[in-house]
């Protein structure tokens, strides 16, 4: 197995494996848990994107995703937010470098060397997963904030890789906002024209993935500290109305940024993915 299992947890009758692997993507280790239902299988699996400062352990001891999987028949797969490790750029500030990938291919010094959160995703780990796992080859994608913006984005520009997707609290526009400038800058460089590859605002507007999700589910609180500077969903509604995309985004009165938010609503993405994944 190409996986070291480091931990291992029995968890609504499915199993729940910590994971590391040497990424020949990165260049480092990396970081991930794996939900597999009770039951022989083959089983549809859900990729989970974390958001800033989170490693893997963030969704998979928080959301409390796992009766839903279980009951639903789903394979949830959780990977580490970045590369890390010693001779891994980084940076003080929490928003960037490690536990901040943002899910793009680095192209600039000194982060390109690593930063491959793009391609990871997207080739490497779902290799790995259908690989090594009872998989059905059929997937779904979602994540909380920065990995929102992440299962976006991916499932924008990689539609023939996912079947559904969703989010909560995603960064929606992140070449307009504080967090999205900073990362992208640093990551990609200063050609704004670049950045618009991986804003999924931008991507909607242009029509990416037009006919291919029926339905896109967001969930957002309307108490959360960064839904005016850094969200901003409604950039999204405008770019799938103008695109003819349907999209479904339900503000959550009340919620706020963290995982009792998403601990709240996340058998509902479970389920929405379950229904398209079995489908």
């Amino acid at each position: 197995m190409t996986f070291e299992t480091t931990k291992t947890h029995v968890v609504h009758r499915g199993t729940l494996r910590y994971l590391k692997h040497d990424s020949e993507t990165t260049g480092t280790p990396m970081t991930l848990s794996v939900f597999v239902p009770g039951g022989e299988g083959p089983f549809p699996v859900l990729i989970w994107l974390s958001g800033l400062t989170c490693t893997e352990d963030n969704f998979t001891t928080k959301a409390g995703a796992y009766r839903a999987a279980a009951e639903q028949g789903v394979i949830i797969v959780a990977p580490d937010t970045s590369p890390r490790g010693e001779g891994v750029a980084d940076d003080p500030a929490y928003d960037l470098g490690q536990g901040a990938g943002f899910y793009v291919d680095a192209t600039e010094a000194p982060w390109a060397a690593h930063f491959r959160m793009e391609s990871y995703v997207t080739d490497e780990l779902i290799r790995l997963i259908d690989g090594e796992f009872p998989t059905t080859g059929v997937r779904a994608i979602s994540g909380h904030s920065m990995g929102g913006h992440g299962a976006l984005t991916l499932a924008l520009k990689h539609p023939a890789l996912f079947r559904s997707v969703s989010a909560f609290a995603p960064i929606v526009s992140p070449s307009v906002v504080p967090w999205g400038e900073k990362a992208f800058s640093a990551y990609l460089g200063d050609d704004r024209a670049v950045w618009d590859r991986h804003d999924a605002a931008k991507l909607m507007a242009s029509g990416a993935a037009k006919g291919v999700y029926d339905d896109i589910l967001i969930d957002q609180g309307d108490a959360d500290s960064f839904l005016a500077d850094q969200l901003k969903p409604e950039l999204l509604q405008a770019a799938a109305d103008a695109a003819g995309q349907k999209v479904t985004i339900r503000m959550q009165p009340g919620y706020d940024h963290s995982y009792f938010f998403m601990a709240s609503f996340i058998a509902d993405h479970v389920a929405f993915h379950a229904r398209r994944l079995k489908g």
